[in-house]
């Protein structure tokens, strides 16, 4: 998303923007994201600084740490960023913060769910499914 800082009205603007994951390069094995980020922002220019509130709304797919299950989780972020109004630089992109502001905020280790039992050390049954027949369930 890129904006340009002499188009900005002294009441401000409002953007909405899909963004596909490749655009922000991060079309990843660990990170899966099939459809575009939505990227809504609010921007404000106050002589020379400008402001722009960030809502970042995504549908993001992760294996379980535990299971290794695939899943599905509702990804929404809300951010602010400030920049400084650059005679010489009119365009701010905001692509850079963006893609940040998604890795940062994806969980290290995603689980399916909070009270997920995991794998059998043993034979590698999903013990979400029910018990398993070996001896150290």
């Amino acid at each position: 998303m890129k904006i340009d800082t002499n188009r900005i009205p002294l009441e401000g603007v409002a953007l909405e923007e899909k963004i596909s994951p490749a655009a922000l390069d991060l079309e990843t094995e660990m990170m899966k994201l099939r459809d575009p980020i939505t990227v809504r922002a609010d921007i404000s220019k106050i002589t020379n600084a400008i402001t722009v509130n960030l809502t970042l709304e995504a549908l993001m797919y992760a294996n379980c740490s535990r299971c290794m299950s695939e899943f599905h989780f509702d990804f929404k972020e809300n951010m602010r960023l400030n920049y400084q109004v650059d005679k010489s630089e009119p365009v701010i992109d905001l692509d850079p913060d963006i893609r940040e502001e998604i890795i940062l905020a994806y969980p290290i280790k995603p689980l399916c769910k909070t009270d997920c039992k995991g794998l059998c050390a043993k034979c590698g049954k999903n013990l979400n499914e029910g018990g398993c027949s070996c001896a150290i369930t």
